[in-house]
């Protein structure tokens, strides 16, 4: 596959996956019985999935990977927090106080591991 297709599938499924997220967020917020429909339930394993999927492909043709640039390291162990965030956000915290606050940080890192991507840098800011 074209490395230039491969970003764009990438991009597009960053952006699927945050905009999907807040919105299921937004759900919660307001106990929305939307957040139970099926398709809200299964296709952001499938976007999650080819986005993780374009992800170890770009790195293995572009042959940068996490532990060896400084900048994937820190968009790993920030996909890691934003992953544990959202989980908390969606499912596991609680109440739905906790739930926010977790969804606003989960927000938050997903902005971090943007930015880094952006800049190629550990620390955008």
């Amino acid at each position: 596959m074209n490395y230039l297709v491969l970003k764009h599938l990438h991009v597009t499924c960053v952006v699927l996956s945050g905009t999907g997220f807040a919105l299921r967020a937004w759900w919660m917020w307001r106990a929305s019985p939307a957040l139970q429909h099926p398709l809200a339930r299964r296709l952001p394993h499938v976007i999650d999935s080819l986005l993780l999927g374009s992800a170890l492909w770009m790195a293995w043709e572009s042959q940068q990977f996490p532990f060896v640039q400084s900048w994937l390291t820190a968009k790993f162990f920030g996909l890691l927090g934003y992953i544990v965030l959202g989980s908390l956000a969606l499912k596991r915290a609680p109440d739905r106080a906790a739930r926010g606050r977790y969804a606003l940080a989960a927000m938050l890192a997903y902005g971090y591991i943007v930015s880094v991507a952006l800049s190629r840098q550990p620390w955008p800011f």
